[in-house]
């Protein structure tokens, strides 16, 4: 059975894998691609305002964060993320994931949510927020130094939440 719970402090030990796997790639994360495990922990459990695990027998699939995007006349507006454990991709996750933070940003009082650096070459993520009712409002050319493909832009997605 799948559920979402707040995350713990040990569930780190399973997020920091794919956590790894995922900014060590360099594609679709600002964080710093050597990233030690205790920084990555700070920044994904410790900084955000709540963080959740999607767990499946007892194994955790996705987790994503929840943080005020801006602090005072900004800040009922909120940010996230969210990450995928390979194993666990096209399952509908990431989907899940959105949604249940969509329904905790209402209750914490959010009035919209807005995703500020999607890198544009990330399609299967552009893709779902739009379908999860996220537009495009901006985007920042050459943004992002994608290890691949050089210079990429930047969106700025958002969506009203009331």
């Amino acid at each position: 059975m799948r559920e979402i719970r707040q995350a713990e402090t040990a569930d780190f030990e399973q997020i920091w894998p794919f956590f790894q796997e995922i900014v060590s790639a360099g594609e679709t994360y600002t964080y710093p691609p050597d990233i030690c495990k205790e920084d990555a922990q700070a920044l994904w459990m410790t900084a955000p305002r709540k963080t959740f695990v999607v767990v499946e027998d007892g194994k955790i699939l996705g987790s994503y964060y929840i943080k005020t995007n801006q602090s005072g006349g900004g800040s009922h507006i909120c940010n996230c993320g969210y990450m995928v454990s390979a194993s666990a991709r096209g399952r509908g996750i990431a989907s899940i994931m959105c949604e249940h933070s969509q329904m905790l940003a209402r209750d914490l009082g959010y009035l919209a949510m807005q995703f500020n650096f999607v890198v544009s070459t990330n399609t299967e993520a552009v893709r779902l927020w739009q379908k999860m009712g996220f537009e495009i409002v901006g985007e920042i050319p050459r943004a992002f130094q994608h290890p691949r493909l050089g210079f990429v832009s930047a969106l700025v997605m958002y969506k009203q939440l009331t």
